[in-house]
């Protein structure tokens, strides 16, 4: 059976097993009694009341708590906070420790807010409207709240047709489906990646777009859950929530009436900024699963060179441990001195490293494996049912145990493993961390009564299939506490609502650690397995943040969790190399930087799995140019797909790169705005045209920062696309060519060859680029600016470019610049506090109809001989030469 075949098959049964799900007659839920509101109390931000069981109890999934708290606090003028608990019973929140709560604005008062909380007593209901317009935005009428131990719903009515955004992880359509659509949140480890599937990692964060604005719904919760969305229902369409544990925790968002980006940055204010992360990371990434020893590791490196393609860092998948354990090397295939070879020869050409390190931990008493035998003396292992034994998996060393985050002791392990094993003097002296199987995976299929048997049964670890090299072989020729939860009455392994699970046999445990396996604060896993990844990231940035104090960190990591993009990156997991696939992408990059603050994102170029093809490595190599983060990785049991292997891909990635590294401050400047106030890295077209109903589904086509439209090839044999332009004007960014399709349309554009991608600048901005690309980013640092000035329709531009040492995480100095035209006159304004070292070189000006008369630099002439005019691009090029050390104006007439 191919690969292809047997994904097909496993689609096939999963589906199968989804039927196994929990599906309720909407008709029944909403019979239930609900509750009815009393002693409602109501002071300044503030509203309290208990809700008492309003009939009797249906029962449907456990016994219906009899009285609940409701809290509702007016936090600031856009955010209202909607908490019910059961005050009986202490039931799992999201810790403070994962997930810090933002502060409520002292000032903030009902009488001031963007929105408003609305209730009816009896049958209790609530709603949230629009305080300007009155427009209801969520309301649960009709639709009783049910509270039992292990069954939580709330559902709310939407429009028709809504646009909906969010709810991920998911390969599905950025615009979410509203017919018989369920998103499910349960991490699992997620093989080609499937749509309509739970996937690695959890944002219960939903954007709701309307021609009126747009607000945002955010439900603070880390149990299992399904997300209902449905149009077929006699109450028109509704979104359900059914979460099996944990209270009712809601965060409504005002957002904007006029502008998207206003919900975007409201969420950072509740889930962190994303983190800034060095400037060289933005460079091109290399990496595999299946590079056989160190001699390929540097071939590769030193092929990428002669290709003339800029490699910035080389990764190394698990391949160079020892029996696939982590924190070693295997001395016969990845010797250490050898190894520090590599890494050294990178170092001296300004590129990096980058290795991979799983949470399991090989379970080997007695073996001398450093790594278990410290974390066992430190008792730092999550434990199993019975509180003492640790609990076992089966990953890829074999048996293996999983680190206890919420242990005091865990992280100081953790920052302890990272400076012995990637030591800078003795040993491997990684530049970032790439952090995989955190959901945490297991291979071990459910039930997992005998790790041991299972493991040898899977071959793990697997044995090597080649002979080593010559060792000599020349390379480089050229916690906090909370009171514990009691689960002792619940069915914590089979829930009586079922959610739909993907893994395996859909049981909660099934490929993963069991819901059971206890934490050192006697939390469960069924309560915080969905944390178990952003807690495995925070502790891996920490580690890393000890051996380079000061220095920001790169951690790549694949579950993720509300918040974790403040301290990591991610990248979307298995994907496969087909063209569906790459299309998938877009939308996963736009849903991790646009909506849930993960900023440094991005899919394996050319996909993971499966053979890629000529056409699709390149196609994908020119996307993937366009992610914040941009990596090729594949499988083990795939081709080799660096770019260099096909002399069409290579030239397609050297004209990628090429505009990528042209980009690059302008991108490291969009990348700190995001870290400064939220506003998103990547963006669909309609955060910019929210009016425009065209751009609502549009995941075919994105924006580069707020100002780059990439509108790539997807579909296989194609050589045109469809690029639909709203009511601005666009450039191409390699020809100038303009183009403006009044009130906004579609543009068929052909003969896009396979080493091309359409990229347009929108206009209304000033672009800092830099003059060309280079091999290094630190090579690309000393190369001189130019400044592209592309007037909007109204005939203004507007731009701004941030420069620091690209490292620190709180730099010396930094130059902060902002440009301005309008009328003919560009002026630059700034503070240049950190040196950029280098010339403004020119100022290239778009749609300048006719001939200057004259050109004035800082006032005064500027020669002929340094001002060229493009009669048939209406383009006018000012060259200046001069330092980029303070503001200037230069003006034409």
């Amino acid at each position: 059976m191919n690969l292809l075949t047997a994904l097909a098959f496993v689609t096939l049964v999963q589906q199968a097993r989804l039927a196994g799900a929990t599906a309720a007659d909407p008709a029944v839920l909403d019979a239930c009694p609900g509750y009815k509101a009393q002693d409602v109390f109501s002071h300044g931000p503030k509203l309290t009341a208990d809700l008492v069981l309003a009939g009797t109890p249906c029962n449907v999934f456990g016994t219906d708590i009899e009285k609940l708290k409701l809290e509702v606090t007016y936090e600031t003028k856009n955010r209202i906070h909607v908490k019910i608990t059961d005050p009986s019973d202490a039931r799992y929140e999201v810790p403070e420790s994962v997930l810090p709560r933002p502060h409520a604005d002292p000032s903030a008062s009902p009488h001031t807010a963007a929105i408003q909380f609305n209730y009816t007593n009896a049958p209790f209901s609530f709603s949230v409207y629009r305080t300007a317009t009155r427009e209801v935005l969520f309301s649960t009428a009709s639709h009783p709240i049910i509270f039992e131990p292990q069954y939580l719903r709330v559902k709310t009515n939407l429009p028709a047709n809504a646009n909906l955004y969010g709810l991920g992880e998911h390969t599905d359509t950025f615009r979410l489906p509203t017919h018989n659509y369920t998103r499910t949140l349960w991490s699992r480890d997620t093989f080609g990646v499937p749509s309509r599937m739970n996937l690695y990692g959890n944002h219960p964060i939903y954007f709701e777009h309307r021609t009126t604005g747009t607000h945002g719904v955010f439900l603070a919760n880390l149990n299992g859950m399904d997300i209902k969305i449905n149009d077929a229902e006699e109450a028109g369409t509704t979104l359900e929530y059914n979460v099996i544990g944990g209270v009712l925790d809601f965060y409504f968002l005002a957002g904007s009436e006029n502008d998207p980006i206003e919900v975007v940055r409201q969420y950072a204010e509740i889930v962190g900024l994303p983190a800034e992360v060095p400037y060289w990371s933005f460079g091109l990434h290399q990496c595999r699963f299946g590079y056989q020893n160190f001699v390929d590791v540097a071939g590769v490196i030193s092929s990428y060179s002669s290709a003339g393609i800029p490699l910035e860092t080389m990764w190394t998948d698990i391949d160079y441990m020892f029996k696939r354990r982590i924190f070693t090397v295997d001395p016969d295939y990845f010797p250490l001195d050898r190894m520090r070879e590599i890494v050294e020869y990178l170092h001296s050409h300004n590129q990096h490293f980058v290795l991979m390190t799983d949470p399991a931990v090989a379970y080997l008493p007695d073996e001398g494996y450093g790594p278990f035998n410290r974390g066992t003396e430190a008792d730092i292992w999550l434990k199993a049912e019975n509180g003492s034994s640790p609990f076992l998996g089966a990953v890829w060393p074999g048996v293996t145990v999983f680190p206890d985050w919420f242990n005091a002791k865990t992280e100081d392990y953790w920052t302890n493993e990272f400076k012995l094993f990637y030591d800078p003097e003795h040993g491997l002296a990684i530049d970032g961390a790439w952090i995989d199987m955190n959901e945490p995976s297991s291979f071990c299929n459910y039930p997992c009564t005998d790790p041991f048997e299972q493991a040898k049964e899977q071959d793990l670890p697997p044995a090597r299939t080649t002979v080593p090299p010559d060792h000599d072989t020349p390379i480089f020729g050229n916690s906090q506490h909370q009171k514990r939860v009691d689960h002792s009455h619940d069915d914590v392994q089979n829930p009586p609502y079922a959610i739909a699970n993907f893994a395996g046999t859909g049981a909660l445990s099934d490929k993963t650690a069991y819901t059971d396996a206890i934490h050192a604060n006697g939390l469960i896993e069924y309560d915080t397995h969905n944390i178990y990844g952003t807690m495995m990231s925070t502790a891996t940035h920490n580690a890393m943040l000890a051996r380079r104090p000061g220095q920001r960190t790169l951690v790549i990591t694949r579950s993720t969790f509300a918040g974790a993009g403040s301290h990591v990156g991610k990248w979307l997991g298995d994907n496969m190399s087909q063209w569906e696939h790459l299309h998938q992408s877009i939308s996963g990059i736009l849903g991790m930087a646009g909506i849930y603050h993960v900023s440094m994102v991005g899919a394996d170029i050319c996909g993971y799995a499966s053979d890629t093809t000529e056409a699709l490595c390149a196609r994908w190599a020119m996307v993937g140019a366009f992610y914040t983060f941009m990596r090729n990785h594949n499988s083990d049991t795939s081709i080799s797909q660096e770019f260099y292997r096909w002399p069409t891909v290579a030239q397609a990635a050297r004209n990628a790169l090429d505009i990528r590294y042209c980009l690059l401050d302008y991108i490291y400047t969009a990348f700190h705005q995001a870290h400064t106030d939220g506003t998103p890295m990547l963006q669909p077209l309609w955060y910019q045209f929210p009016k425009d109903a065209n751009t609502f589904a549009i995941d075919t086509q994105f924006l580069y920062g707020p100002s780059i439209l990439v509108s790539p090839v997807l579909e296989e044999n194609a050589t045109s696309v469809s690029v639909y332009y709203p009511d601005e004007v666009f450039y191409d960014f390699l020809d100038l060519t303009r183009t403006h399709v009044p009130g906004g349309g579609a543009v068929q554009l052909t003969d896009v060859n396979l080493t091309s991608i359409p990229v347009a600048i929108r206009g209304g901005v000033v672009l800092p680029l830099r003059e060309k690309g280079a091999m290094t980013t630190t090579a690309l640092r000393e190369t001189d600016f130019e400044l592209v000035v592309v007037p909007a329709l109204d005939g203004t531009a507007e731009g701004a470019l941030y420069v620091d040492d690209g490292i620190s995480i709180t730099p010396k100095t930094k130059t902060s610049v902002s440009f301005k035209f309008k009328g003919g006159k560009l002026t630059v304004k700034g503070s240049f506090g950190h040196p950029t070292g280098v010339d403004v070189a020119r100022v290239r000006f778009l749609d300048v109809q006719s001939a200057p008369k004259s050109v004035k630099f800082n006032g005064k002439a500027v020669g002929k001989d340094a001002v060229a005019y493009d009669s048939e691009r209406h383009v006018l090029d000012v060259a200046l030469r001069t330092p980029f050390v303070r503001g200037f104006t230069v003006e034409y007439r």
